[in-house]
């Protein structure tokens, strides 16, 4: 029998949590959010101390490694210990009449416009695809200049227990993987279950392509589309909506990715838990 909290190696903890609706968040217990409260923000994964509370209903995060993220209270559910929370802000210190205002990046990150690039590091994020390092670079691209973490291509799944053993991982070193379609049963999940290194996180996303990880309503669509097994997902989604080929479509599909909030969540959660483990000294 299926064991319906079954999560892949290396994966627990990631892909958990719900996703909840607007109707679960109004029933969920309300929690006064203050400077210093550390929480853990469930959609992402992404938790730390609440660094600045900017208004009634927005907030930021620093995690233990120092990245700062924006959150929306109104949109999103919190852990504080061990319960689950919407927090809110009654009282705030009312910023400066000049103070500029602050800049996020796509990821929701602090945006650091004048903070350089810093020098590359050894450690690595490797991705399945271009398609998969292209969607990373849009989003969290201002993230991982800062952190001086490079993506790479591992062009297929097929190749990873080579990529391990080239990269030779170790604590000043490390790897961090994603993988497609990282759900019972696949390759990419037998794959993923012959790695065991200190070193090296393999995260991954349920979907069978990195476009299914965006949100289908960027396209208009209320779902991406069934397609019959034997058929090239890409070309078959093309076939089913009407677009002219794969490359074309992939470019309409970057293009329409804003933020974070475009993309659905184990994707997030996977992407944000390999930062923090490659950028942690």
């Amino acid at each position: 029998m299926k064991d319906d909290n079954w999560t892949p190696p290396n994966m627990q903890g990631i892909l958990g949590g719900p996703v909840r609706d607007e109707r679960e968040l109004r029933e969920l217990p309300r929690s006064e959010a203050h400077i210093g409260m550390y929480v853990q923000h469930i959609s992402s994964g992404f938790s730390g101390k609440i660094s600045q509370i900017l208004d009634e209903r927005q907030i930021v995060v620093r995690s233990p490694t120092g990245r700062e993220r924006l959150f929306v209270l109104r949109k999103s559910a919190f852990k504080v210990g061990e319960r689950t929370v919407v927090l809110r802000v009654e009282k705030y210190p009312r910023p400066a009449q000049h103070t500029a205002k602050q800049l996020f990046t796509r990821s929701g990150s602090l945006a650091l416009p004048h903070l350089p690039a810093r020098q590359a590091r050894a450690s690595r994020l490797y991705v399945e695809g271009i398609h998969d390092a292209e969607l990373i670079e849009k989003v969290w691209g201002d993230d991982l200049q800062v952190e001086g973490i490079a993506v790479e291509i591992l062009h297929g799944a097929d190749a990873l227990r080579e990529v391990v053993q080239a990269f030779q991982p170790g604590p000043d070193q490390r790897l961090g993987v994603l993988l497609d379609h990282l759900i019972p049963h696949t390759k990419e999940t037998r794959l993923a279950a012959e790695i065991s290194h200190p070193n090296v996180l393999i995260t991954g996303h349920p979907y069978v392509d990195i476009w299914m990880a965006v949100k289908p309503t960027l396209l208009g669509l209320r779902a991406w589309p069934q397609i019959p097994k034997g058929i090239p997902w890409k070309e078959g989604v093309c076939t089913a909506i009407g677009a002219q080929n794969p490359a074309v479509l992939w470019h309409k599909i970057l293009g329409s990715i804003r933020t974070y909030d475009d993309l659905e969540t184990p994707l997030i959660q996977a992407v944000e838990t390999l930062i923090d483990f490659v950028t942690t000294e």
